[in-house]
């Protein structure tokens, strides 16, 4: 834990390098823009662009959390890389009908790097320090005049421990002893050290705990997830994003014996609890109004994955897009593409 410790110290030292102090810009109106990302409450850069925060340790899927834990004193580790195509896009006033459209975040390529310790056998403390490669977008451009996003960003670490309620039979996959479901409950929180300038984060710490469940029969797997991310109301123009409720279910197949290889269909979804608003130009520069909706963003995902080491080193990829639930969803992207490695060794 001393490696990941470091990281998380230096991923908290770039924040404070990279991210923007203070700056002045002017609404389309007219009207002075706030000090910082966060300040304004109805232009705050401090939304999560991403909302695919994969676990550290094992894992059959690639978006459904796991519910094996890495063996007591070994380190596991991993890096799954994602990229996703406008997760955020705001539509403008224009003369022609519908509205002009601004890609906020255009195209993202964010990398997250994994560890895991095993306290007991039933026991995992973990650290994800998610990093964006290569992001391309308007930024808050379009209505404060600033300049786009950065070609790179600093995310929210997120951190916490994984206990296996019911565990899993530490043996190998293919033995008659494998036990046939499992349940695991995990506590996180992500600490605010992103780029707050570049919808990388969130403006403050985020709580998620989270149950998961999975099954297997034969050759089969199936998995299931329940959770929470507990965090204030941010908005940015008239979409806003608040407390949510996690859903995750997905299923499997071996088509070979002993997880070397496997197929998985995945969908998950974020209950916003949060009511939408609608923005218009005010006197003040721009106003934000309830108009009874909520949002659910939701996608879906396919994918192979290998594991030839009786599953403590595992590879998987794929890709998935959205899952339609009303009209466009902030935190949504057109599509997404998932390639993970991880190592996590599960022998007692």
């Amino acid at each position: 834990m001393i490696r990941a410790s470091q990281l998380w110290y230096g991923a908290r030292t770039m924040k404070r390098t990279l991210s923007v102090a203070a700056f002045a810009s002017v609404f389309a109106l007219g009207s002075l823009a706030h000090a910082t990302p966060c300040d304004n409450p109805l232009i705050s850069a401090c939304i999560n662009s991403d909302t695919y925060w994969p676990n550290p340790g094992p894992t059959r899927f690639a978006t459904v959390a796991g519910t094996e834990t890495v063996a007591r004193g070994n380190v596991g580790f991993g890096l799954v890389a994602s990229y996703q195509s406008r997760p955020i896009v705001l539509t403008l006033p224009s003369p022609g009908a519908g509205g002009s459209k601004a890609n906020v975040v255009d195209n993202q390529v964010t990398g997250n790097f994994l560890f895991a310790y095993g306290v007991t056998n039933r026991l995992e403390l973990d650290i994800a320090v998610p990093v964006t490669f290569i992001q391309s977008g308007t930024g808050t451009s379009p209505i404060t005049g600033g300049g786009d996003l950065s070609d790179t960003a600093v995310r929210d670490v997120r951190f916490g421990a994984t206990y296996a309620l019911v565990p899993r039979a530490r043996v190998a996959p293919s033995s008659a002893a494998q036990t046939a479901w499992a349940l695991t409950a995990r506590f996180q929180m992500s600490a605010p050290t992103s780029d707050q300038a570049n919808f990388a984060g969130e403006k403050t710490a985020v709580f998620i705990p989270s149950l998961a469940a999975d099954y297997r029969y034969e050759r089969w797997f199936f998995g299931a997830e329940l959770g929470a991310r507990i965090r204030p109301v941010t908005e940015f123009a008239g979409a806003r994003v608040g407390t949510e409720l996690a859903l995750g279910l997905g299923a499997g197949y071996d088509i070979l014996d002993r997880e070397r290889l496997s197929v998985m269909a995945e969908a998950r979804g974020y209950v916003n609890f949060a009511e939408q608003h609608d923005t218009a130009p005010s006197a003040s520069g721009i106003s934000s109004s309830p108009n009874g909706k909520t949002i659910v963003p939701a996608e879906w995902f396919v994918g192979l994955r290998t594991a030839p080491m009786l599953g403590d080193i595992a590879l998987f990829g794929g890709g998935g897009g959205p899952i339609p639930t009303g009209d466009s969803v902030i935190t949504v992207p057109r599509f997404r593409f998932i390639l993970g490695a991880i190592f996590t060794p599960r022998k007692p």
